[in-house]
């Protein structure tokens, strides 16, 4: 994969802090954000392009427990 383990799980917890604490980020609103599938593809090599897929990777990625 183009990203190390910790460089992607970095990324990953930074997205969850930001999401948990005010529901976004610095650069706008999660819901059109492409960090995390973006993340997932150059992290563990995962593609993900249908927008059902994308909602559903998002809501497990920014909220854990779920």
């Amino acid at each position: 994969m183009i990203l190390e383990s910790k460089i992607f799980n970095s990324e990953i917890a930074m997205c969850q802090k930001h999401f948990q604490k005010k529901g976004k980020c610095k650069w706008g609103e999660c819901a059109k954000c492409g960090v995390i599938p973006l993340l997932f593809k150059l992290g563990k090599g995962e593609l993900y392009e249908d927008e059902k897929e994308i909602t559903n990777l998002k809501e497990k990625t920014l909220n854990p427990s779920l």
